[in-house]
């Protein structure tokens, strides 16, 4: 009998303390199991329709189109941005970590005139800053991350929305990071188009993005449809007025056209990826969005007094800090990575560094969905001290567990 090349899958237990992708739900994985479907299967196109209802409901909306984009967080990015921004476009994108350099670099391969803001990494905008450029520089669309995880803040959207109407510019959003961990009110804020990721807080692996967008939207990625001469209705041209979409893949018109009730095709649904977000979405709303977000505060909070325990600092401007991901600076002299290299091999824990000018200078420490759990906390804690004083960091033996321990003491949380 010839040997096989290649042995059956296994791989490690890891404890996931990054900013994504994050740990699974084991209910989300049994879920993927399920026997597959045809995409046009009433079955299926039911399910499709409890998705984009659930989709609503998390992103705290009562926008018509609600669904995923196959592919992961920057696709949904991607096609957000590709319906809205035309050639010439100009773009206000405010910047405060590498994922808002990240909407300026799209939006620049889509012939925009972009214009960015920049404030220090580590700090957000004071809101009133952007609505004022917003007035000044009448923009067509302005994009900006909510949760920047590459320098663990979350932005106030306080009045960005307003400024935005009063000038008739979109308003894009980032949630990736921030959706299901955090507070996010789509229509509360005035967000015309908002994406997030399946792979952060919503506990999913990575391969769909959920994208909403509203009336406002709308008439512009309606008046740029284009549909494939073998799908067109006799007397349907399927022409708009403005210059197409350029991608036909990351379309949200014709995205919107295959999730109508038309269901005219578009491309094979992702359906055992389907089956997963809808389970990661009923999860969220089984929980409670409130009950979730509030959990989401108390494993900040042991993370946060565990650090400190230890002696370590957290980067950042505390005021504004991402609720799901702490930015720990590292000692003086240390090798940051060294020091995660040797917690994932020795312990099955993994943290990340960051981008850019922070890399090798923070260690980012996510909580996010299912990652967010007592055990997960506890023993990330007591795996950083004993490889801190593996590496001859002077620290408080036991001092981080036990501090988490007195946060969980006034919490209920596992």
């Amino acid at each position: 009998m010839t040997k096989p090349r290649y042995a059956d899958l296994s791989v490690g237990k890891r404890t996931i303390l990054t900013p994504g992708p994050v740990e699974v739900d084991p209910r989300v994985l049994r879920a993927m199991t399920t026997p597959i479907l045809g995409q046009f299967d009433p079955e299926f196109t039911a399910l499709m329709n409890q998705t984009s209802a659930m989709i609503r409901d998390v992103f705290r909306t009562k926008n018509e189109r609600a669904l995923p984009v196959d592919g992961s967080s920057r696709a949904g990015i991607e096609a957000a941005l590709t319906a809205v921004v035309r050639p010439g476009d100009r773009v206000l994108v405010p910047v405060f970590g590498r994922f808002g350099w990240l909407l300026v670099e799209i939006c620049q391969r889509l012939d925009a005139v972009v214009e960015t803001m920049e404030v220090e990494w580590g700090t957000v905008f004071d809101p009133a800053a952007i609505a004022h450029a917003v007035h000044h520089k009448k923009p067509a669309v302005v994009a900006l991350v909510h949760g920047e995880t590459s320098t663990g803040r979350v932005q106030p959207f306080d009045g960005i929305g307003d400024a935005c109407r009063d000038v008739g510019a979109l308003f894009v959003v980032d949630a990736v990071a921030t959706l299901a961990g955090v507070p996010f009110e789509t229509d509360a804020w005035k967000v015309d188009v908002a994406v997030a990721g399946a792979q952060k807080c919503l506990s999913v692996p990575a391969g769909m993005a959920p994208v909403t967008w509203n009336d406002r939207a709308d008439a512009v990625i309606r008046g740029r449809r284009r549909v494939e001469k073998g799908l067109r209705a006799s007397g349907d041209s399927g022409d708009g007025d403005l210059p197409p979409i350029r991608s036909n893949y990351l379309d949200l018109a014709q995205l919107s056209d295959y999730w109508s009730p038309a269901r005219l095709n578009h491309h094979t649904e992702t359906t055992t990826m389907l089956y997963a977000l809808r389970e990661g979405l009923r999860l969220v709303l089984e929980e409670g969005l409130e009950e979730r977000w509030t959990r989401h505060r108390l494993h900040e909070a042991a993370v946060v007094a565990g650090v400190k325990a230890l002696g370590l600092a957290l980067y950042g401007d505390p005021s504004c800090k991402l609720t799901v991901v702490a930015c720990v600076t590292i000692p003086p002299g240390l090798d940051g990575d060294a020091v995660r290299a040797y917690l994932l091999d020795r312990f099955g824990v993994e943290i990340a560094s960051s981008f850019g000018p922070l890399k090798g200078k923070i260690w980012r420490i996510g909580t996010m969905g299912y990652s967010a759990s007592r055990f997960n906390v506890l023993h990330g804690l007591g795996a950083l001290e004993a490889t801190l004083i593996h590496f001859g960091v002077k620290v408080p033996a036991g001092r981080a567990v036990q501090a988490a321990l007195d946060v969980y003491a006034e919490g209920s949380h596992d």
